[in-house]
């Protein structure tokens, strides 16, 4: 494939991965601290939908593209560059799988307590703060991530 095919769908991918990403925290984020039980199970519920449908394509799509694209450049698993972007992809991978597992988890719950109509289960808040801080440390990463890409230098 073209090398600026890969590269345009690499770009379009990592967009759609960090794009929708920031927004379905931003909307847990806002709905955990500001809206009623029927707000955080519906943005609950379409956070889930949203990862599966853009956000799990987008983390398949950029390994293979990013491959692809090393490959047609010269580039090689020696680069520092590209060491620190593998590992750092790993670090957010790291810490977004618990993520959709939590995620999944928070929407059972506010389905759970909206069908029985009682209050939510305390265990939210505890899955609540893992999964904003593992939200921040992907975020972070992801951000390093485009710094090194976009300037092919190496953070450490």
């Amino acid at each position: 494939m073209d090398y600026l095919i890969l590269k345009t769908i690499h770009i379009l991918s990592s967009v759609i991965m960090v794009g929708t990403g920031f927004g379905s925290a931003l909307y847990m984020f806002c709905a955990n601290r500001w809206g009623n039980l029927e707000q955080k199970r519906f943005v609950s519920q379409m956070v889930v939908m949203v990862d599966w449908i853009f956000t799990t394509p987008s983390v398949i799509i950029q390994p293979l593209t990013g491959y692809l694209m090393m490959r047609q450049a010269g580039f090689g698993f020696h680069d520092p560059w590209l060491q620190n972007v593998l590992w750092l992809y790993i670090l957010v991978g790291c810490a977004w799988i618990p993520v959709v597992w939590i995620q999944i988890k928070m929407s059972a719950l506010t389905r759970i307590a909206v069908h029985t109509q009682t209050t939510l289960n305390p265990v939210y808040t505890i899955y609540q703060k893992v999964w904003e801080t593992l939200g921040y440390i992907g975020f972070s990463g992801t951000m390093a991530i485009f710094y090194i890409m976009t300037t092919k230098q190496a953070l450490w």
